[in-house]
């Protein structure tokens, strides 16, 4: 950490450390960022890092090759031809083109899929005026992106060899890095061994007299190496997850260089305003949704605004530093089950949410998917109803709530225990920052750490969620809450934490 003193207008925390502890995050007397870490190392993620190739790059302006006017019938057909003669032109910079729908409305009763790096659909505007999509027919997504992500190993495999490596770091040390150069991507694994699954008490979960299985095999990250010294390596982007010796296989986590190809990039959608039936249904049901990306890097979506569709945005497990700028959903009716939808599904890593609205009741307005690793960011935001931002299931970290609102509903880090097919421990080494909602449910795993940091709103204490057991257990231990209902400084992290690694002109990028 730098040194100097820690400012005066930094309010007495509230945490696991009791009160007077050092704030976790504070600006020194240079105005520099200092971290206070746990007892092994850990500290708060630098979240920068979490958007649009990589976060503070402005979002490409490409030009437009081809031109669509509505034509009072289906649609689909005539959009997806100008998007496949889109792909067809040559990369240049990485771009081919953009494909320009004209004001009104078109009918489409399928998808439209952009399969190609470098091409953009975009609209005259989602507000009046502007371009609206309305989805017609069966039920389905109204914009996929998709590429086909392959993975090969190019081992031999290498192992972790420090006992415990904490979240936030960027530094491993192998036992050989001899096969890994500068600019090589890893893929770092974790085995799921027994020992951590009990260790984090996610082993004894039972429904209908039947085990739910929590976590899987295990969880990898993938990361660039920036730099190397001898057996050291130094990660482009920080880990935000910790790795225990303890906890795995005797010979620590693996380490294998791979190459990652298949993946679209410099893909945008822009201006448009989706419109699908308003309609109280089931999850299980078919749905109208909004978009679907998958086998996707450095892509954005920007001035969206999706009225009635049931499920929002999913970005899929191999989707890495997208922004979705200024995205709305707009509900009139709501969701029959108990299952809900999600405006926001972040299943991927280096996602950023800016500007973004949602207005609904009974609904998730972000959620993580399985297993993912961050840094992930929600910022600047909205969310009116009764629904919640709450990581999903199943292990995610590195999940930064900043600045944002959801004033009738609730955020939470937290253990969702039996929910759903045993969703368990469903985020660590998160951080909800100067943020505003009816509740908070903020919550410490074994191990690692969650954070509620300058928050306005309720925070509360509740057990592990159980099914099959009337009795449902002590509360379980809260996260570290730091200056609750008093907003801290600075005022956003993610902003500050990009002017630190950029300089002060990065957070600009987000205003273009």
């Amino acid at each position: 950490m730098r040194s100097g003193c820690w400012p005066l207008l930094m309010l007495m925390a509230f945490s696991g450390a009791g009160w007077g502890a050092q704030p976790w995050v504070a600006t020194d007397a240079s105005g520099h960022l200092e971290y206070r870490t746990t007892d092994r190392g850990d500290r708060i993620v630098d979240f920068s890092y979490a958007g649009y190739m990589g976060g503070g790059v402005p979002l490409r302006k490409v030009p437009v090759v081809e031109t669509v006017a509505p034509s009072g019938s289906d649609d689909t057909a005539t959009i997806q031809a100008a998007i496949d003669r889109a792909a067809a032109h040559s990369l240049k910079n990485g771009i081919r083109g953009a494909v320009k729908l004209a004001p009104g409305t078109f009918l489409c009763s399928g998808s439209l899929t952009i399969n190609s790096s470098g091409v953009v659909l975009r609209g005259s505007g989602s507000g009046e005026g502007g371009t609206t999509i309305r989805l017609t027919g069966e039920p389905h997504v109204a914009i996929v992106l998709t590429g086909k992500e392959s993975i090969e190993e190019k081992g031999p495999a290498a192992h972790i060899v420090q006992d415990y490596v904490p979240s936030g770091t960027r530094t491993i040390h192998l036992d050989d890095a001899s096969s890994i150069v500068v600019g090589d991507t890893i893929r770092i694994r974790r085995v799921a061994t027994p020992e951590w699954v009990h260790f984090m008490g996610m082993d004894s979960m039972v429904r209908n007299g039947k085990p739910e299985v929590w976590i899987g095999n295990g969880l990898v990250t993938y990361r660039k190496v920036a730099a190397k010294k001898a057996n050291e390596l130094t990660l482009q982007v920080p880990l935000t997850d910790s790795y225990d010796r303890k906890y795995l296989p005797p010979e620590g986590a693996e380490v294998m260089k791979v190459e990652v190809q298949g993946d679209i990039e410099q893909v945008g959608v822009e201006s448009l305003h989706v419109v699908a039936p308003a309609r109280e249904v089931g999850l299980s049901e078919k749905l109208y949704r909004t978009m679907r990306m998958s086998g996707l890097r450095d892509g954005w979506v920007r001035d969206l605004v999706a009225d009635d569709t049931t499920e929002g945005i999913s970005l899929g497990g191999d989707v890495a530093r997208v922004t979705l700028d200024g995205v709305v959903h707009r509900h009139r009716k709501t969701i029959t089950t108990a299952a809900k939808p999600a405006d926001i599904s972040m299943g991927g890593t280096q996602l950023l949410a800016v500007n973004c609205r949602s207005t609904g009741d009974n609904e998730f307005y972000v959620v993580t998917g399985p297993r993912n690793a961050g840094p992930n960011v929600v910022l600047d935001s909205v969310f009116e109803g009764n629904g919640h931002i709450q990581p999903h299931q199943r292990w995610s970290t590195g999940f930064l709530v900043d600045n944002t609102q959801v004033p009738q509903g609730g955020i939470d880090l937290m253990n969702r225990g039996g929910m759903g097919s045993g969703h368990g421990w469903t985020v660590g080494w998160g951080v909800v920052w100067n943020s505003k909602a009816a509740s908070f449910v903020i919550q410490n795993p074994p191990g690692a750490a969650n954070w509620s940091i300058g928050n306005v709103g309720e925070e509360l204490t509740q057990p592990m969620k159980r099914y099959d057991i009337q009795e449902q257990g002590p509360n379980l231990p809260m996260g570290y809450v730091e200056s609750p209902g008093k907003p801290v400084l600075p005022k956003s992290l993610y902003r500050q934490q990009l002017q630190e690694r950029l300089g002060a002109g990065a957070s600009k990028a987000l205003e273009q």
